[in-house]
């Protein structure tokens, strides 16, 4: 186990260091919450089981029987609740002879900023991941895909080889209100939010907020805009690892697309080691990160 000991930081043993620096830097807001609803679990894991709807009508002949339908369960879709945790020990001699206070007691903050930086990380995974089909989700195939299985046949919440653009933002809007359920039903999904990596934010901005059609000499209205396709607007968020690819959430009932599934809060701990006088110190949450309905997010990987 690495111990912090009076050689980590041996100029912190003496006066005369002006300033330490390098520990101070600003965070970002939470962002992965303002993509993931919050789901309280009480176990090791829960699951998000499919039901599925009924079926068209079909002609009753006169005098015929009507035609019965099922009412059934699809697949399931399990998320795990997974514990990270992260600690460190000092020595006494360390804790007695540190001249700097905000050495000293700096840690807890660090301590507290790299939780958080690991659950924006996991969270943003499931972004990045969802090209790679080595993640699938429920169905068996990743998360964006233009071939997710269904009774009535594929269905897509992806374009493909499209960079974020007025006429690309339109072709994904257009997929999401097309949207069908399992039994090729038509239903009334909406987009809700932009969600693109910093590398889009201006373009996102220049799109979505132009009072007029963006990068053109039209006197056209912008029609984004006009129609009010994105009510929540656009989100850059930094842990996107893609620079091109975008993503539009849907309206999909909380608990049934996006979910972040809180099983235990943060928790900070102190506790002292009887036989070596080290001071221990540690941070513990579980939780975990996924999408039970592909269809509550479309996207478009980018045509790099």
């Amino acid at each position: 186990m690495a111990v912090i000991s009076t050689a980590n930081h041996p100029k912190a043993l003496w006066p005369g260091v002006k300033k330490w620096f390098g520990s101070q830097y600003s965070d970002h807001p939470l962002e992965c919450l303002e993509v993931f609803p919050t789901i309280s679990s009480d176990k090791a894991y829960e699951e998000y089981v499919q039901s599925k709807n009924f079926g068209l009508a079909r002609e009753k002949a006169q005098g015929a029987a009507y035609t019965v339908d099922s009412d059934r369960q699809g697949y399931t879709y399990r998320l795990v609740n997974t514990a990270y945790a992260l600690g460190y020990a000092i020595t006494k001699e360390e804790l007695a002879d540190n001249q700097y206070e905000d050495v000293a007691f700096n840690r807890a903050a660090k301590l507290a900023r790299a939780m958080r930086i690991t659950k924006e990380e996991i969270a943003a995974d499931v972004f990045n991941n969802g090209f790679d089909s080595s993640y699938p989700l429920g169905d068996g195939k990743e998360f964006f895909a233009t071939d997710h299985p269904t009774e009535s046949g594929n269905q897509a919440n992806e374009i493909t080889g499209a960079d974020l653009s007025e006429a690309s933002l339109e072709d994904l809007l257009i997929l999401v209100e097309q949207a069908r359920d399992d039994r090729n039903n038509r239903i009334a999904l909406r987009g809700q939010k932009l969600i693109v990596p910093v590398q889009e934010m201006f373009n996102a901005e220049r799109i979505l907020e132009s009072t007029l059609q963006n990068d053109t000499a039209n006197n056209a209205v912008n029609a984004l805009r006009s129609k009010g396709l994105l009510p929540q607007g656009y989100m850059s968020w930094h842990y996107l690892d893609d620079a091109d690819a975008f993503f539009i959430t849907t309206d999909l009932p909380e608990g049934t697309g996006l979910i972040y599934q809180e099983r235990a809060a943060v928790e900070m701990d102190e506790d002292m080691d009887f036989k070596t006088k080290n001071v221990l110190h540690s941070a513990y949450e579980r939780y975990a990160f996924g999408a039970a309905d592909w269809r509550s997010v479309y996207a478009s990987q980018g045509a790099g």
